[in-house]
């Protein structure tokens, strides 16, 4: 049977939609600013071992879709088979009828395999024997299908301490793919698990060679190791919280809230949300100073299920939406970085659609003309990284402040099987714009907003990151 439903014009409702997408935004590379690909596979250019690894593995999009249809834990994250894996979740899929994973299914199994036929129970065994012979090929290794997406610049998510090996054995290599690290230093901000924070800051010690148990120590560390992904090319930030900081203390308090840990005591709650305050104003001191663009992402209610994070650990799938007051916290935290003249480049990223009129709005106060479109609305992220979504936060931006300077769509994943995310958003955006034209709410000139897709889709992220991408 044929999925005919993903046809080249799959999503694009009118003819100006398809013109779009098919003369202007599937001809542009892909400029994956933020993913959590691993980089050993990158650098080792890992081939994988079936259509269950690649697709299956880490992926708790999928997971959530198989628990709720009833699913056993043994064929999501445990010791089934993979192919048992797979047939769970081949069986799962025609049950996600409406939900996005139905369409990136098969858009995926197009265009990574070639395969044009509707997965489900009756299939899954042609389909599982016919995409692992694909996967056997050099064109579907990591760097195969880096190259088949035409994938130019991908940046990692990193912690502070790793050592950046493969991103080093990468550049030496001098190849087409610029592969760039991203400076996450979220165990560096947080405390309240005073007994995490001592192990981190041992292996921060051993990473930067420096003695970090005075928090001179501890600061010229970690100004050590932003110093290092610098030479390695990063020119991102990255920071997970509920809600930005805006407890600010002075250093001295701030380093006696750190001498208290360091020493085996406990932060009550208000010192570790003080010291967290500090620490980010520090960060944004560090990528100010260098160049860089901070990426906040807000707003995520972790690790619902405590009985199922204490047997599965963090990231299986029970994370959701929070509904945190955002405004003050985050208004306060970039006025502070303004009046300090060291508000870097930046990008928030929210998670509860209720706030994206407020995002949309906060970005406007902080632009200083000196950079074009120097604080972002960052695209739909995680449980907003679907259609309808995607939708609310262009029309959101479109409304408050410039598309035009709209730096576009990531990944966010820690799948190789994501690449077709770019797509998807660029046939969206594309059927957006389309519309408008058709309905006459923008003019019809072709070079007006050809040239808005064309830089959504990646110029605008050349001339904003200053990464080097070849392109040109």
């Amino acid at each position: 049977m044929s999925t005919s439903f993903i046809t080249d014009d799959f999503l694009l409702e009118t003819k100006v939609a398809r013109r779009l997408y098919h003369e202007v935004a599937a001809r542009e590379p892909i400029f994956d600013y933020h993913s959590h690909l691993p980089p050993k596979e990158i650098a080792e250019n890992h081939t994988f071992a079936n259509l269950a690894e690649i697709w299956l593995g880490g992926d708790h999009y999928k997971w959530r879709a198989m628990r709720t249809d009833g699913v056993d834990e043994r064929f999501c994250t445990g010791n089934a088979e993979p192919y048992e894996k797979f047939l769970a979740w081949a069986k799962t899929v025609p049950h996600t009828l409406r939900n996005p994973l139905y369409h990136w299914t098969h858009l995926e199994l197009k265009r990574y395999f070639g395969i044009d036929r509707l997965l489900n129970e009756k299939s899954a065994k042609a389909i599982w024997d016919e995409a692992n012979e694909k996967l056997k090929t050099p064109e579907l290794s990591t760097r195969g299908i880096m190259k088949k997406f035409r994938v130019v610049v991908q940046c990692t998510t990193d912690d502070p301490t790793d050592s950046l090996e493969y991103h080093r054995a990468v550049k030496a290599e001098r190849s087409a793919l610029h592969l760039y690290p991203t400076f996450r230093p979220d165990k560096a901000v947080w405390i309240a698990d005073a007994a995490a924070f001592q192990a981190w800051c041992a292996k921060l010690e051993a990473a930067a060679q420096i003695n970090t148990d005075t928090f001179q120590g501890f600061l010229e560390a970690l100004k050590q190791r932003h110093a290092y992904f610098h030479s390695l090319g990063c020119r991102l930030s990255d920071h997970g919280m509920e809600q930005c900081y805006d407890d600010f203390c002075d250093d001295a308090t701030a380093g006696a809230i750190f001498a208290k840990v360091r020493s085996g005591g406990a932060p009550s709650p208000e010192e570790a949300q003080q010291f967290a305050a500090w620490m980010m104003i520090f960060f944004g001191h560090l990528d100010a100073e260098k160049g860089w663009t901070k990426q906040l992402h807000l707003g995520a209610l972790r690790n619902n299920n405590a009985r199922l994070l204490t047997k599965l650990g963090p990231d299986t799938g029970f994370d959701s939406i929070g509904d945190f007051p955002q405004g003050r916290a985050l208004s306060r935290y970039l006025n502070r970085l303004d009046a300090e003249n060291a508000l870097p480049k930046t990008i928030i990223y929210n998670l509860n659609p209720a706030d994206n009129y407020l995002f949309g709005t906060m970005i406007g106060n902080f632009q200083d003309g000196t950079i074009a479109g120097k604080v972002q609305f960052g695209s739909g992220w995680w449980f907003l990284d679907q259609k309808e979504a995607m939708e609310w936060q262009m029309n959101t931006l479109s409304s408050l402040g410039l598309l035009y300077r709209f730096i576009g769509m990531v990944t966010d994943s820690r799948s190789f099987m994501s690449y077709c995310r770019h797509e998807y958003f660029r046939r969206v955006l594309c059927n957006l714009i389309g519309n408008d034209v058709e309905k006459g709410l923008i003019p019809d000139d072709w070079d007006l907003y050809s040239r808005l897709v064309r830089n959504i889709c990646f110029r605008n992220c050349e001339r904003y990151f200053g990464l080097e991408t070849a392109i040109g």
